[in-house]
């Protein structure tokens, strides 16, 4: 078996730039598997229902930013090849969920936030300064941040009209994929966050879903 390149820090660098550019551009990145919402009929829905939708849909497609900066974030300063691996695995996965959000929004009539390319900057730096720290730390901060996801999932698929089985599909596999993300990443040694911690998180989080969901 041939053996792993290694990169050196300007490769690291350029790498990152491809990364933040197929992230940020329009249906740029490719999904490794097929949208959910392809096993669904779509449905006609109200004028009022298809805003909704697409706005919960535009906050999820911006968590789905955040998350790719944090792990490419994480990946640049995590100490263990292991966990650099393992964090590039995490963000390849997390490009179907972009994808998948993506394609649903404009089905939906509406469009992806302007303000994702400050939210992309904000959540590296945040991946690369937990990777500073520690590798523990970085994976502890992925289970937190995953946790934090599967919460809002959990909310939105409250609010998907039933109708909306396409929407709801899509989500359902999201709120899957990042449970199994969090679990890993404690498996693999994370640091299991302090309520406080999360606390803060969430209401980092919150900023975001407000801000989002219409702009």
């Amino acid at each position: 078996m041939p053996n792993r390149r290694e990169y050196s820090p300007a490769d690291r660098l350029l790498l990152q730039a491809d990364a933040a550019l197929r992230t940020l551009l329009p249906f740029s990145g490719q999904p490794n598997r097929p949208t959910p919402a392809v096993l669904e009929n779509e449905t006609e829905l109200s004028d009022s229902d298809a805003r909704h939708v697409a706005g919960l849909m535009r906050i999820n497609h911006t968590g789905e930013v955040c998350a790719q900066a944090l792990y490419q974030g994480q990946a640049l300063t995590a100490r263990l090849p292991r966990v650099r691996q393992a964090m590039e695995r995490a963000a390849d996965e997390e490009v179907d969920h972009l994808a998948w959000c993506e394609q649903r929004i404009h089905q939906l009539g509406s469009h992806t936030s302007v303000l994702n390319p400050l939210f992309y900057g904000l959540s590296f730096g945040i991946g690369a300064s937990a990777g500073l720290i520690s590798d523990r730390i970085s994976l502890g901060f992925v289970a937190a941040t995953e946790d934090q996801v599967c919460k809002h999932l959990d909310e939105h698929l409250g609010q998907i009209p039933e109708a909306d089985k396409k929407s709801r599909a899509i989500l359902e596999q999201m709120r899957k994929d990042e449970a199994q993300h969090s679990t890993a990443a404690l498996d693999a040694g994370g640091l299991s966050f302090p309520a406080p911690i999360k606390f803060g998180m969430s209401l980092m989080a919150k900023v975001m879903t407000k801000t989002t969901y219409r702009i």
